[in-house]
């Protein structure tokens, strides 16, 4: 038996009950809990998705800035590639957070299995089969979509990068060429 919250009026005080048959195998066909457990999750994976993203896209702008004025271009590279690559572990982070939830709530027998999972349906590859109990079934959509937007977001974020890492690439190029300092300076 599940266990449900009613009010009996408005404003009331809430009541905690035991759900009866025919209203737990609604719940569960309607995959109830998998909608609720999944918008807590979704939640709580984008807002750690947003500020580990902001941390990363202030200090390589931040950095980069810095290192353009001073005309060290090969540090703007190696400072793009170490933030693709902190976006990338952002990713497995997800990744895990949805795999230990999925565990912690014993939703998948194993933790392996849980990650594994997870990662399988977060990248929206679907090489695993739905191994989620009933009523749960739709958690798997919810955990593709947060990957798919996790994945919008990251490749925005990586194509305003790329601004400050063309400039030094281009402006590393042009001294190569033995091009005046001037010049240089000038590209934007």
């Amino acid at each position: 038996m599940l266990i449900g919250i009613s009010w009996d009026e408005p404003g009331s005080p809430c009541k905690i009950k035991l759900m009866n048959p025919a209203q737990t195998s609604l719940s569960i066909s309607l995959d109830i809990p998998g909608y609720l457990f999944g918008a807590v999750m979704l939640l709580l994976v984008m807002i750690f998705h947003g500020l580990v993203l902001l941390q990363i896209a202030k200090r390589y702008e931040v950095k980069t800035f810095l290192y353009l004025a001073e005309k060290k271009y090969s540090a703007v590279a190696l400072c793009f590639y170490m933030s693709v690559f902190c976006l990338f572990m952002t990713h497995i982070a997800e990744i895990l957070i949805w795999g230990i939830a999925l565990y912690v709530f014993k939703l998948l027998p194993a933790l392996g299995q849980s990650i594994l999972f997870s990662g399988s349906t977060y990248t929206a590859m679907g090489f695993m089969e739905d191994i989620l109990p009933d009523g749960w079934k739709m958690l798997a959509v919810i955990i593709a979509f947060s990957g798919m937007f996790a994945f919008a977001w990251t490749a925005s974020v990586m194509i305003s990068m790329t601004k400050n890492f063309r400039q030094a690439y281009t402006k590393l190029h042009m001294r190569k060429l033995n091009i005046s300092s001037d010049i240089i300076d000038r590209f934007e």
